[in-house]
């Protein structure tokens, strides 16, 4: 499995809520099996991700706009309707060059 870094440090995570001793671990748990769940670059909607990860719909999209960000790796999601549904689906476009999650 790969890690997970910005400049060879763990992810970043803000917020008034956040405590790093108690969410650091999780959270950076959660991103890294997005992002490996995702890398295949195929479609998939949230519920796929969710159910075949095992975390809540609403962490997998926290974990997929953290890693749009530069610190985490500046990845792009990229996102469509799936079929006539208002159902979404997204895909990982990794970015190989980037300094921060490196597969």
């Amino acid at each position: 499995m790969s890690n997970l870094n910005l400049f060879n440090q763990p992810p970043l995570f803000y917020g008034s809520d956040y405590d790093p001793e108690l969410d650091r671990k999780r959270l950076s748990g959660q991103m890294l099996r997005v992002f490996e769940y995702m890398r295949n670059e195929k479609w998939m909607t949230l519920y796929e991700i969710s159910s075949s990860i095992n975390e809540p719909e609403s962490s997998v999209s926290a974990q997929m706009r953290n890693l749009r960000k530069d610190r985490n790796g500046n990845h792009t999601i990229e996102k469509q309707r799936h079929g006539q549904s208002g159902t979404w689906e997204y895909k990982l476009i990794v970015n190989h060059s980037s300094n921060g999650y490196t597969p």
